[in-house]
């Protein structure tokens, strides 16, 4: 307990307060999206989401996608669609993501790491495809809210358009 109570207050540090731009990639394979486990966010302490991060300056999202997709996952990855955008607020985190559909071309499915945490802060706590059928079952809270816009979350790439979440 004591390491989510760390990570939230590192991550704090550098995501409150702030209107963030991410991208984020959805790479289905045999009916399973990629999800990582995020520990400490969330009203019941962790989230289910599609990997992705911020886009620093001078980054193009198929750049910042790229990189993130490799230091979260391992994987290298080709950006292919652009499917919606998601805003969302609560009363410490603002952020603008994008997402879009990505092809895996090389790599094994790792658990990677966010280099602007230290290693003993780190958020991530597992990286696996999920099946649709289980992400149907997720709490709502515990997963991320686009699979909350629609009835199966295998209709995941067709979602489309701007979605805005207030959780305040």
């Amino acid at each position: 307990m004591a390491s989510s109570i760390s990570s939230e207050t590192e991550a704090s540090s550098i995501y409150t307060g702030k209107v963030r731009s991410r991208v984020c990639g959805i790479h289905i394979q045999n009916d399973s999206v990629l999800l990582l486990r995020h520990e400490g966010l969330g009203q019941q302490g962790f989230i289910w989401s599609p990997p992705g991060g911020g886009i620093e300056f001078g980054e193009t999202v198929e750049e910042a996608l790229i990189k993130e997709f490799q230091e979260e996952t391992g994987l290298t990855i080709a950006v292919k669609n652009y499917l919606f955008s998601n805003i969302y607020i609560d009363s410490r985190h603002h952020a603008v993501e994008l997402f879009f559909e990505v092809i895996v071309l090389d790599g094994s499915l790792i658990l990677g790491a966010d280099p602007e945490l230290a290693p003993q802060e780190q958020m991530l706590k597992e990286a696996r495809y999920v099946p649709f059928s289980e992400i149907d079952q997720i709490h709502p809270a515990n997963r991320h809210h686009a699979f909350n816009l629609i009835d199966n979350s295998s209709d995941i790439l067709s979602l489309t358009g701007f979605h805005q979440y207030k959780n305040l």
